[in-house]
């Protein structure tokens, strides 16, 4: 028999999972893929097996339970004053990658130019090309990583269906500023453009920053999809729940896919997140303290090494320039650093679609203070 020719010729095992595996098989400190290693609350915790026990084990309705869609709303109206309706503007997804991908299948079609900023993560361009689209990369380049906002108008054209936004930035660890969305808004007045914006760290922001979210801006939520995760905000990555706020027409295209790839989401952690929500809805507004000590640790036991760290504003990752210390590829590199320091990194060139080496990795900090100092004997060592 003859099997169908790939259609992601580019595409295997994520980096991610590489270099995991690779940390187990080594026994080697996993600060490579971005999940931690500790518990999220414990309240939230205990509520999922009152969930359980309390029967909420059957489908949730399509688009979310109403208890948690409507706790949703209370935030971005909270946190960013805009008034979302939960009965037709929000949907719970497993995951927020589901809710990138639905967002891309059921509003980009063939021929169709999507504008994504490299380095990205690593979702993004394969749900472009499965669908028909153009995945147009413009790169952002170090020490700052920032938009180059001629480039982007110079890259718009009338094929441009969507432009892929994330801040706070995986892997860069940038966050944009209102200076940004300023830019942005210019760049698609008077465009039929739809933003995706991926704000799945929007919690994770440090120094004082404020989370620059697409809901903030009338003019580019009445376009936007926008996505965020309950796994990173309640440190349950292995939970797979997110959601999408976006507007009615474009939630109701969004819902038309969805219901075809999981129709909806565990509804006892959707419960437990509900009731938890209820109980602590200011809980967030101290995840920017929690994880900038976790950064700062890490940044602190870094300074007797030879290398370079670069800004992190947000997120729970750290880019390092490791160039003092081997000119090797940044893949061969993070291969070398397992097997010297015992520490798993993540190169930063499959990231880019061209594969532009950096000179940096990526460290994930969301971890215990132990892992963290373990980790730092290790990398100052080499």
């Amino acid at each position: 028999m003859q099997y169908p020719q790939t259609k992601l010729p580019s595409v295997g095992l994520t980096i991610f999972s590489k270099m995991s595996a690779l940390a187990a098989e080594k026994s080697a400190i996993n600060l490579s893929q971005g999940f931690p290693d500790y518990q999220g609350p414990k309240a939230l915790l205990d509520s999922v097996a009152k969930q359980v026990a309390a029967g909420m084990n059957q489908y949730a309705p399509m688009s979310g339970m109403p208890a948690l869609r409507r706790l949703i709303a209370d935030k971005v109206e909270r946190l960013y004053g805009r008034s979302v309706n939960p009965d037709t503007e929000i949907c719970v997804t497993p995951g927020a990658t589901e809710a990138l991908f639905s967002a891309i299948a059921s509003t980009v079609r063939a021929g169709d130019e999507v504008i994504i900023f490299d380095p990205a993560y690593d979702s993004y361009r394969p749900a472009v090309e499965l669908n028909g689209g153009v995945p147009i990369s413009l790169s952002l380049m170090p020490p700052k990583f920032a938009i180059d906002w001629d480039a982007l108008r110079a890259a718009i054209t009338p094929r441009t269906r969507m432009i892929i936004v994330n801040t706070p930035h995986n892997p860069t660890g940038q966050a944009w500023s209102a200076e940004d969305l300023d830019s942005l808004e210019a760049a698609v007045r008077d465009t039929n453009i739809l933003i995706l914006s991926d704000e799945v760290y929007e919690h994770l922001i440090f120094d004082g920053l404020e989370h620059q979210s697409m809901n903030r801006r009338p003019v580019l939520a009445e376009r936007s999809f926008i996505v965020s995760s309950f796994g990173k905000t309640y440190h349950v990555t292995g939970w797979r729940v997110g959601y999408c706020v976006a507007p009615a027409a474009l939630m109701s295209e969004l819902q038309k896919v969805h219901q075809y790839v999981t129709f909806n989401t565990h509804t006892p952690l959707q419960c437990a997140i509900a009731d938890f929500m209820a109980q602590r809805p200011d809980y967030p507004l101290g995840l920017g303290e929690f994880f900038s000590n976790k950064r700062d640790r890490l940044a602190q036991g870094l300074s007797a090494s030879r290398f370079k760290l670069l800004n992190s504003s947000g997120t729970y990752f750290q880019l390092v320039d490791y160039t003092a210390i081997s000119d090797l590829p940044d893949d061969e590199f993070v291969l070398w650093l397992l097997d010297e320091a015992g520490v798993a990194a993540i190169p930063l060139s499959p990231f880019y679609k061209s594969g532009m080496q950096t000179g940096c990795v990526r460290l994930c900090f969301a971890k215990q203070d132990e892992t963290i100092d373990r980790a730092l004997e290790g990398l100052c060592r080499v």
